[in-house]
């Protein structure tokens, strides 16, 4: 079941013309990794609409010093970035409608959508609608969070995308708003 550029105003109202923009993209990418069951597409719609400020973010806020924790440190090491501060942290920050971040996960996120390491050399290609989405159903996919998903377990799901449950009452609501949406 496709979802339509008004249900995603719906559950995520301040999406504006951006819901037009990511309406295929996302249908596309829900298709390709089986988030394809009304509870499954409710939570990745949620959690989706919440990383990215329901559609107006494809690329992580903050500047040099926010994202210095990317580049070097315990954290940059975790995602694989170089342990030199060499703007690793600058280069792999977040993207995509999830926020795919560092270098280990956007060589994986490559080489699942692509085939190759391309998002090593053009990581911006995660900003592009397409992208964006299919990036972010290929983190949801490779975390296993169908199944969660299935079962309800939103914080779970919450819990593995964001490490914790930073901005719980807004996916909450988006994710309850879904789900009466998608009936």
């Amino acid at each position: 079941m496709p979802i339509t550029a008004q249900q995603l105003l719906q559950i995520l109202p301040n999406a504006g013309t951006q819901a037009g923009v990511f309406a295929s993209a996302l249908n596309l990418a829900m298709d390709r990794f089986q988030i394809n069951t009304r509870l499954r597409m409710a939570a990745f719609i949620a959690q989706v609409g919440h990383e990215s400020g329901q559609f107006r973010y494809v690329k992580e806020l903050g500047g040099d010093q926010y994202l210095s924790k990317y580049d070097t440190g315990p954290l940059a090491k975790r995602l694989g970035n170089t342990p030199e501060a060499d703007g690793d942290g600058q280069k792999y920050r977040g993207r995509g409608l999830i926020q795919v971040t560092g270098h280990d996960n956007y060589l994986a996120c490559s080489k699942a959508l692509f085939g190759d390491d391309r998002l090593l050399r053009t990581p911006e290609l995660i900003e592009q609608a397409e992208w964006a989405a299919k990036s972010a159903a290929w983190f949801w996919n490779s975390r296993n969070l169908n199944a969660l998903a299935d079962t309800g377990d939103f914080i779970g799901v919450t819990k593995r995308i964001n490490g914790g449950v930073n901005g719980l009452a807004e996916r909450q609501a988006f994710y309850a708003t879904a789900l009466k949406v998608l009936a």
